[in-house]
């Protein structure tokens, strides 16, 4: 199972980041107009066995952001205006493929996060840390941007720690006690679908309501 699990890994990975170069140079370009600094941001997470590892994701908020805290709150001022799009349509994700060339994460598993959150884990928690992160799974269907629910006003890492965590790791535990091949590909498929709608969605023309018409 881990054999063909790496190969499907592998040869949809490559295939993936063949067929959207275009769009991941695309977006490389529009970061970099939009904001100072580079395009990619490679973040800290906790892997595999509690392996660090740097994710690679597209950067969505301003250069050296991360000292500010790793959690972003709600209306953050941190987050670029293309930030703000790639974040809710995913596609600041889709660098990630190359953490799965690598081999540090699987296309559907657990998010990884970062060290100053994992301390936070209790024994049983940590059982997420026994297989591979993914780019998509569970959480990120069920539970969508968590920046959206942290209420304005309170500190964003302690907000997360103490409502937030807890509710995501169940998530991923109840997901890695019912994991099947079949429901891996169903993921894939939702989150596929997940992206379609929120680019369609966000490319529509938006109506004006009555009330900005008089």
């Amino acid at each position: 199972m881990t054999v063909m699990r790496r190969s499907i890994d592998i040869l949809l990975s490559f295939l993936a980041l063949v067929c959207l170069s275009p769009l991941l140079l695309a977006v490389s370009v529009v970061v970099v107009l939009y904001s100072p600094g580079g395009p990619f941001y490679l973040a800290s997470r906790v892997g595999r066995h509690g392996r660090l590892f740097r994710m690679w994701k597209f950067r969505t908020m301003v250069a050296g952001a991360a000292t500010a805290g790793s959690v972003t709150g709600r209306n953050d001022s941190r987050i670029t205006r293309s930030g703000r799009f790639l974040r809710k349509t995913k596609i600041d994700e889709l660098p990630q493929f190359l953490n799965v060339l690598c081999g540090d994460m699987t296309l559907v598993g657990p998010r990884p996060e970062t060290p100053d959150m994992v301390v936070h884990y209790t024994e049983s928690q940590r059982a997420v840390l026994h297989v591979k992160p993914g780019i998509t799974g569970r959480v990120q269907l069920e539970v969508g941007e968590e920046s959206e629910g942290i209420p304005e006003g309170m500190q964003p890492d302690e907000y997360y720690v103490n409502h937030l965590l807890g509710p995501k790791l169940q998530i991923d535990l109840e997901y890695l006690r019912v994991r099947t091949p079949l429901s891996d590909a169903r993921i894939l498929l939702r989150t596929a679908g997940f992206v379609l709608r929120a680019l369609a969605l966000r490319a529509a023309p938006r109506v004006p309501s009555e009330r900005q018409l008089q």
